[in-house]
């Protein structure tokens, strides 16, 4: 077989995104327009090896991968990639995982340190065979969780998931928040008011508590911008809007791409925390997922306790080291 190797810039991606569609992409985080924004807006300090594996014409994989002295590693950060992988042709990993490690070994490239690993990832599931049979030394392990749910068919039958304390719970906070004045939970779609939603979802977010008012840095708040552009013309960005009395009062940033939905970050006004906007945002969420007939909502990295709560089953999320020889 004939095969070549290019070294291809994010851009160049996007624009033959529509003939991609055979690779496994299995999440957001590595689709063109999101390592667009993350190289632009935080890729400064490494070299950019953005691997294209094709034979003859049609690409059987890509290896999204940052180079600094001697090591590789994905591009994307842990602080804002949830999961990160390769993205593969089902059926050719083999032959793109030994081409790459050829071509890495000839750039002197000596350890790949590869984080945010789902169990199912291509890196997990082939990559790791692929060096153990080439000689090379390979330690992983686990390194966090993300909590996902199984969406049932109607919202009774998720309620019904629920132990009947937490289906409880969330019964009577609705009720509440209903006798608190007019409610409105609203999905706003439309990239001409991704500007202004994105104003106050950032208001939103710095305001529900301290941690993340000194995340969202100056850096970090042009990526948010930046991703929430890209996201948009994709057809894959999604805010939902809790609104009491007209009001913004909660709001979620999530993404909806092969009927997942990745919830991606929120925030809420604490002056209406005894109603609990935070965590309903959320359920609305869910609820608004499961009438749009969504399989699968992702809460993505994090062990917070509301996850459990609402239903998520954990999903183990690796890191993953391996020396070349």
């Amino acid at each position: 077989m004939s095969y070549t190797l290019a070294v291809e810039s994010p851009d160049s991606l996007t624009a033959s995104w529509e003939s991609l569609q055979h690779l496994r992409w299995d999440h957001v985080f590595v689709l063109p327009c999101w390592l667009e924004a993350w190289w632009r807006e935080l890729g400064s300090g490494s070299d950019l090896y953005l691997c294209v594996v094709r034979e003859e014409e049609m690409v059987i994989g890509i290896a999204p991968l940052l180079l600094k002295d001697g090591r590789a590693s994905f591009i994307g950060s842990q602080d804002i990639c949830d999961y990160l992988d390769f993205v593969v042709t089902p059926g050719r990993e083999q032959d793109f995982f030994d081409i790459l490690f050829d071509n890495l070994s000839q750039r002197g490239v000596r350890r790949l340190d590869l984080n945010c690993l789902r169990t199912d990832s291509a890196a997990l599931a082939s990559l790791v065979a692929t060096a153990r049979d080439r000689g090379y030394e390979v330690t992983y392990g686990p390194e966090d969780v993300s909590l996902e749910i199984d969406l049932p068919a109607t919202w009774e039958e998720y309620l019904g998931m629920l132990n009947p304390k937490q289906s409880g719970e969330v019964r009577r906070k609705l009720r509440r928040l209903q006798e608190a004045g007019d409610i409105d939970y609203r999905v706003v779609a439309d990239s001409e008011a991704v500007p202004h939603t994105v104003d106050v979802f950032l208001r939103l977010l710095r305001d529900s508590r301290a941690d993340k008012a000194a995340f969202m840095t100056a850096q970090r708040e042009s990526f948010f911008r930046a991703i929430a552009r890209n996201m948009a013309e994709a057809g894959i960005l999604r805010f939902g809007l809790l609104q009491l009395n007209a009001a913004p009062v909660a709001a979620v940033m999530y993404f909806d791409c092969h009927n997942k939905v990745y919830l991606y970050n929120s925030g809420y006004d604490r002056r209406y925390s005894s109603l609990s906007v935070g965590l309903l945002s959320k359920v609305l969420c869910i609820k608004d997922s499961i009438q749009r007939r969504k399989v699968t909502f992702d809460f993505m990295k994090g062990a917070e306790v509301y996850k459990y709560r609402l239903g998520g089953r954990e999903i183990a999320i690796y890191g993953c080291q391996i020396a070349l020889k």
